[in-house]
C-alpha cells in the first residue's frame, strides 16, 4: 500500500508537470510570434535609419537601393545568427521550467514530509495494534500538525497494551485455577464437543488430554450415569447436583456431581459444564461414623446387659445361694473390667485422635523397647504355649516416646496370640535402613482376607468377632495403633495370608522432622 507522503509527492509532480508544460506549449506557441514581429519591425527601423543617415549626408538612396537595403535585412533575419539567437532563447526557457519544476517538486517533498510522514506513521502504527503488536508507537513531533493525533494513538496502544496484558494475567489465572481446583471439570460446548477439561478430570478418569478435547463427551468413554446427567442438562438447560456411585480404575468411587448450563450475553446457549467433587473419603468417613455409633454400641449394651441381669437376679433371691452369688459376682466383675477397658481405650483413642496431639521424642533403644514388650507378654504366650523367637542383638536409636512405642508392640503382641492356635511360633526382627528403625511382628494365625486389610484399622472392626469378643478385646487396639505410629511420623504396613499368618511392619524415622 502507498503512503499518504508518496501518494501527494506524485499527485503534485503531475500537477506542476502539467501545469510547466501548458505553459511552455503557450510559450513555444506566442514566442516565435512575438520574436517574428520583433525583428521584422527592428529591420523596418534599421532600414529607414540607415536612408536617413545617407539623405543626411548627402548621399541619398533610390527607390530600388532602398528595397534592395531591406531585402538583405529581411535575409540577415532569416540567417544563420538569427537561428543560434532563437535557440539560446528556447534552451533558456527550457532550462528555466525544469529548475521551477525541480525546485516544486523539492518543495512538495519537504511539506509532504512535514504533513504526511507523520499521518503515514500513525497509519503504519494503527496497522501494527490491528495485527495485536500493542508495543508499537507512534512518533511524536511537537512541531507537527498530527502531534495531537499521534498522542492519541498512543495512549490508545498503552491501553490496549494494559488490557492485552490484564487478560492475559487473568487468562493464566483462570488455566491455574482450573488445572490445580481438586474437582474434576468438564466444559462441554453446545454441539456437544469437550472444550475445556483439567488435570483433575484426567487423572481420575484416566485419559489423556488428546483423547478428549475437541471430541464428543459420548465418545471419550464416560461412565453411563454421567453421560445420562449431561444428556439431561443439555434437554431441560437447567442445573442439577446429584451423587453418583462411579466404577474408576475398578474401583467404586463416589462423586459429587454438578451440571449447569452455560449462558452468554443475551441469553444465549454456550454449552453445559460439569464439575464432580470425589468424596469418597466423606462417604467412606461418614460409614466409619455410622458403623462406630452402632459397634460402641453394641459393645456397651453386652456388659451393661450381662451386669444388670445377673444384679436383677441376685435381688429376687438368687444371693441366698452362695455359689450362684459366687459365680455371678465374677461375672460381673469380668462384665465389669470389661466395660472399663472399652471406656478407657475409647478415652484413649479420643485423646490420640484430638488436634495438636503429640508424642514425647527422646532418643531411645528400639532394642530395649522390643525386650520390654516381649517380657510383659511372656505370661499370655505360656498360656497357649507358644514360642516368642527374636532377633534384635543390634542397638538401633531413634527419635520416639519409649512408653507409646511398648504400647504399640503390645497391642501387637496382643493380637499375635490372640488370633494365633497353640503350639505356634511368633517371630520378632529388628533391623534399619539410612533413615529408619524397623521393627517386625510375624505369627503363624488365622491370617486376614486381603480385602479386609484396609480396614482393620479402623475402630471396632474385627475379622473375627464372635473369637475377638470372646477373648476379651475392644476392637480399638489397631486403631491405636495406627495413630500412635503415625505421631511419630512412621509408618505400618500389613502381610497375611489365609492360614499362614499376619506380617506386621513399623518404621519409625531415627530423626523426627519438625
Amino acid at each position: 500500500m502507498k503512503s499518504l507522503q508518496k501518494n501527494l509527492i506524485m499527485s503534485f509532480s503531475l500537477l506542476m508537470a502539467s501545469i510547466l508544460a501548458g505553459l511552455g506549449i503557450i510559450l513555444s506557441q506566442l514566442f516565435p510570434v512575438y520574436v517574428e514581429d520583433a525583428v521584422r519591425s527592428n529591420t523596418i527601423n534599421t532600414g529607414e535609419e540607415i536612408a536617413q543617415v545617407l539623405e543626411n549626408s548627402g548621399d541619398g538612396l533610390s527607390d530600388d537601393q532602398l528595397i534592395e537595403v531591406n531585402k538583405i535585412l529581411s535575409d540577415v533575419e532569416h540567417g544563420k545568427e538569427f537561428n543560434e539567437i532563437r535557440q539560446k532563447l528556447w534552451l533558456i526557457i527550457g532550462i528555466v521550467l525544469v529548475g521551477a519544476f525541480l525546485m516544486m517538486i523539492l518543495f512538495t517533498i519537504r511539506m509532504a514530509k512535514k504533513h504526511a510522514q507523520p499521518i503515514d506513521n500513525v497509519t503504519e502504527v494503527a496497522i501494527e495494534l490491528a495485527k495485536g503488536n500493542y508495543r508499537a508507537r507512534a512518533f511524536e513531533d511537537e512541531t507537527s500538525n498530527s502531534v495531537h493525533l499521534s498522542t492519541s494513538i498512543n495512549i490508545l496502544a498503552r491501553n490496549l497494551q494494559d488490557i492485552s496484558k490484564t487478560r492475559e494475567i487473568e487468562k493464566e489465572r483462570l488455566k491455574t485455577l482450573i488445572e490445580n481446583m481438586g474437582s474434576a471439570l468438564l466444559m462441554i460446548g453446545r454441539d456437544g464437543q469437550v472444550t475445556i477439561v483439567n488435570k483433575s478430570f484426567l487423572t481420575q478418569f484416566s485419559r489423556k488430554l488428546t483423547d478428549v478435547q475437541d471430541h464428543s463427551f459420548k465418545g471419550v468413554g464416560l461412565p453411563k450415569e454421567l453421560e445420562d446427567l449431561i444428556d439431561f442438562v443439555f434437554l431441560t438447560e437447567s442445573s442439577i447436583r446429584k451423587q453418583l456411585r462411579l466404577t474408576l480404575k475398578q474401583d467404586q468411587r463416589h462423586m459429587e456431581v454438578y451440571g449447569a448450563p452455560v449462558i452468554g450475553e443475551y441469553g444465549r446457549w454456550l454449552g453445559v459444564v460439569i464439575v464432580m467433587h470425589d468424596i469418597t473419603d466423606l462417604v467412606r468417613l461418614e460409614q466409619i461414623r455410622k458403623d462406630f455409633v452402632a459397634n460402641v454400641s453394641h459393645e456397651l449394651r453386652t456388659p451393661v446387659t450381662s451386669i444388670k441381669g445377673f444384679t436383677e437376679t441376685l435381688l429376687d433371691g438368687a444371693s441366698n445361694d452362695k455359689n450362684t452369688l459366687n459365680t455371678f459376682l465374677e461375672i460381673i466383675h469380668q462384665e465389669s473390667n470389661r466395660l472399663q477397658d472399652l471406656i478407657e481405650d475409647l478415652l484413649e483413642l479420643s485423646k490420640i485422635e484430638q488436634h495438636g496431639f503429640s508424642v514425647e521424642h527422646t532418643i531411645i533403644n528400639l532394642k530395649e523397647v522390643m525386650m520390654r514388650a516381649a517380657e510383659m507378654t511372656g505370661p499370655r504366650l505360656d498360656e497357649k504355649n507358644m514360642v516368642l523367637k527374636y532377633n534384635f542383638e543390634q542397638d538401633i536409636f531413634v527419635e520416639g516416646d519409649f512408653n507409646r512405642l511398648i504400647q504399640v508392640l503390645m497391642n501387637l503382641l496382643t493380637n499375635a496370640i490372640t488370633y494365633s492356635p497353640e503350639n505356634t511360633t511368633i517371630t520378632m526382627d529388628l533391623s534399619e535402613t539410612e533413615s529408619s528403625g524397623i521393627m517386625l511382628i510375624q505369627d503363624e494365625g488365622i491370617g486376614i482376607e486381603e480385602t479386609e486389610i484396609p480396614r482393620i484399622f479402623e475402630r471396632f472392626y474385627r475379622v473375627d468377632r464372635a473369637r475377638s469378643r470372646n477373648s476379651g478385646g475392644t476392637g480399638l487396639g489397631l486403631a491405636i495403633v495406627k495413630h500412635l505410629i503415625e505421631a511419630h511420623q512412621g509408618k505400618i504396613t500389613v502381610k497375611s495370608s489365609i492360614g499362614k499368618g499376619t506380617r506386621f511392619e513399623i518404621s519409625i524415622p531415627k530423626k523426627q522432622s519438625t
